[in-house]
């Protein structure tokens, strides 16, 4: 995978990041704390299934020793406890409750649907041997010893069943607090990957910075250095760098040039000063020769003239150099 070299893609790629994983954290936080809501109403109905099952005997018992036939609360209670079977195993969209969430409280509540179908058969022979003009006491004492028996697997099945959906709902709690706990660990790296890469930019920024202000005050800018950008640098840095690179390097080449013009026109003047200072020998030596003393002069006016053309030469190069040079300062304090 290709490094991100450029600053707006660093910058926008840690925002991305930031924003993406704060939103995570906050809206699976929002989710497990409203399902925990949820797991602690199923809890309550389970916890309240417990209790209807003892209710339940407590009444069978209390008809039966007592001689009322009354069935009310007994009524009462297998209706709610129905109510509830029927909201643990297939949910509620009035109360945003879902249906069984794992396979092995499915399994179990299975169980408990069936031994209390068993229970709810005992309740209503019981009922109707008590309503019964017959004397079927026997029969009677048989079904009461049964609800009995079946009351207590009954009522043990259903703690199981709360222990399950309450350590159902402890797992919740806890994923949220790792969860939680692993978020803000990630969360802490990427601030100090960011802080990290916001410095490394920063100093790059820093040392292109400090070049330019040393290009622009030096004096001299007969030799100006190209700066020197490391290769893991941003790309906007690279590309100013190659921009005044190249720059500095058409100045250097072009300074190059015009000293090298003016040094060579300097050396042909020299040459033919040189062999004006010869020909004046020559002229002493033949001053007595009129001809061949006019046609020398003549040599002599054409080599001056030469020579005042190489000269003009040079300080046309020396202005031409002197205005590659102010051209350089004005581009530095424009860069500045």
């Amino acid at each position: 995978m290709k490094k991100p070299n450029k600053i707006s893609t660093k910058i926008k790629l840690l925002g991305a990041l930031l924003i993406v994983l704060m939103l995570s954290v906050i809206s699976t936080t929002i989710y497990l704390n409203q399902q925990n809501t949820k797991d602690a109403l199923i809890v309550n109905i389970v916890g309240k299934q417990r209790m209807l099952t003892q209710k339940m005997a407590k009444n069978v018992f209390y008809i039966h020793y007592s001689s009322n036939k009354d069935f009310y609360e007994l009524n009462t209670a297998i209706e709610e406890f129905i109510k509830g079977l029927n909201i643990l195993r297939h949910g509620s969209q009035d109360k945003q409750i879902p249906p069984v969430p794992t396979h092995k409280i499915s399994a179990h509540l299975f169980e408990v649907n069936k031994l209390w179908d068993k229970f709810y058969e005992d309740i209503q022979s019981f009922k109707l041997l008590t309503n019964s003009d017959l004397n079927r006491k026997y029969e009677l004492e048989e079904i009461v010893t049964s609800i009995y028996k079946q009351n207590t697997i009954l009522l043990d099945s259903v703690d199981k069943l709360v222990t399950m959906y309450t350590d159902h709902s402890e797992d919740k709690t806890n994923f949220i607090k790792t969860f939680q706990f692993v978020s803000g660990f990630i969360l802490l790296i990427l601030f100090i990957y960011s802080l990290y890469q916001l410095r490394t930019i920063e100093s790059h920024v820093d040392d292109f910075m400090q070049y330019s202000k040393m290009l622009a005050n030096d004096g001299d800018v007969t030799k100006l250095e190209p700066i020197k950008i490391e290769a893991e640098s941003e790309i906007e840095l690279v590309e100013v760098s190659d921009t005044i690179n190249c720059f500095i390097k058409k100045i250097n080449s072009a300074v190059d040039y015009s000293s090298e013009a003016l040094l060579q026109s300097q050396q042909a003047s020299q040459k033919l000063e040189e062999l004006t200072d010869e020909f004046d020998t020559i002229l002493d030596e033949l001053k007595d020769a009129s001809v061949i003393s006019k046609h020398l002069n003549n040599s002599e006016d054409i080599v001056i003239e030469s020579t005042e053309d190489l000269i003009n030469s040079t300080k046309r190069l020396q202005n031409l150099k002197e205005e590659l040079q102010m051209l350089t300062k004005t581009c530095l304090n424009t860069k500045a």
